[in-house]
């Protein structure tokens, strides 16, 4: 892996999909390539980051995120430390920058924050003289789910993007994951379709690069693949949703519907599933589902992104 530092890697962070360009991600994508065959190997550690810290600051729930960088981090050999906000001052009425600038002084390469609030990676990245990954602040972005999502699809379509169709289903308003994918796959050059009740697309989704539909049967039609999201059922509370029943018999993907699509459609799905609802069961196991290669391939991908920010040399964004 040290030819790689011939690669001058220009951030200092990785808060959004947006500040990076088509070359630097099909960079990032080709090292993660190099890493999952790593990963295939009897045994998988390699001492790359040997003597690095990657700190896990989730104040926000997670499960395949945090676990996903937890072993990227170990197999890379760099230390990694846990902290929610339950086991931090956070929950004391410490404010986010004194909690930040304390991590600082322990001096950690690298911090992986997750946050309910949009902006807040991008707040301690300002503050901090180490790498901030953003593993999802709000609604507004989750770069790793998007470059993990599009490394999966870059395997499935044999590389190319161009001329192909996803269709991202379900619930957009409030998906951070649909957010960067519609940014990175139409810089890739795929085209993106939406699907969902009116009350879940977001504001502003006429000026979106994608296709909008509200009749799922029309939307699947001579797709490539097709992104499920995570129904949020608090939204169900909010009133932007009908009966859960009503939802899911016109917003659940089914086998039927895939029978519109092309035949080698692939079928994605951020996790965590909720069958039946958003996602058949029998879709969510066929041959055609990379749901399971998603999570392998979180690991390769954020196993990219911690080596290239915990190696930079040189750059200023």
């Amino acid at each position: 892996m040290n030819a790689d530092n011939r690669y001058l890697w220009p951030h200092k962070d990785l808060l959004d999909v947006t500040q990076l360009t088509g070359g630097e991600t099909l960079h990032l994508l080709d090292l993660a390539a190099r890493f999952q065959e790593i990963n295939r190997r009897p045994v998988k550690k390699v001492p790359t980051l040997k003597g690095k810290t990657v700190v896990l600051f989730f104040v926000e729930n997670s499960t395949r995120t945090r676990t996903s960088f937890d072993v990227a981090a170990k197999r890379l050999s760099a230390d990694t430390y846990p902290l929610t906000k339950s086991g931090s001052s956070l929950n004391k009425g410490e404010s986010l920058k004194d909690t930040a600038l304390t991590l600082q002084a322990m001096g950690p390469d690298v911090i992986v924050m997750r946050h309910a609030s949009s902006g807040a990676a991008e707040y301690l990245a300002g503050l901090l003289d180490c790498s901030v990954v953003n593993g999802g602040d709000g609604w507004h972005a989750h770069p790793t789910q998007a470059l993990l999502d599009c490394f999966s699809l870059r395997q499935a379509w044999q590389g190319r993007f161009a001329g192909r169709t996803l269709l991202i289903l379900g619930d957009i308003a409030h998906s951070r994951v649909a957010r960067s994918n519609v940014h990175l796959l139409t810089m890739l050059g795929a085209r993106v379709r939406l699907c969902a009740p009116r009350t879940l697309l977001p504001a502003g989704v006429k000026n979106w690069p994608v296709d909008v539909y509200s009749d799922l049967n029309q939307a699947v039609r001579g797709v490539d693949a097709v992104m499920c999201l995570r129904l949020q059922l608090e939204r169900q509370q909010a009133g932007l949703l009908p009966d859960l029943a009503e939802y899911s018999r016109r917003f659940c993907l089914t086998a039927g519907h895939l029978k519109s699509a092309k035949p080698e459609a692939r079928v994605l799905h951020p996790g965590p599933l909720n069958r039946g609802l958003e996602i058949a069961g029998d879709v969510a196991d066929a041959p055609a589902s990379l749901v399971l290669d998603q999570v392998s391939a979180g690991v390769a991908t954020r196993m990219a992104i911690l080596y290239l920010l915990a190696t930079r040399r040189g750059g200023t964004s």
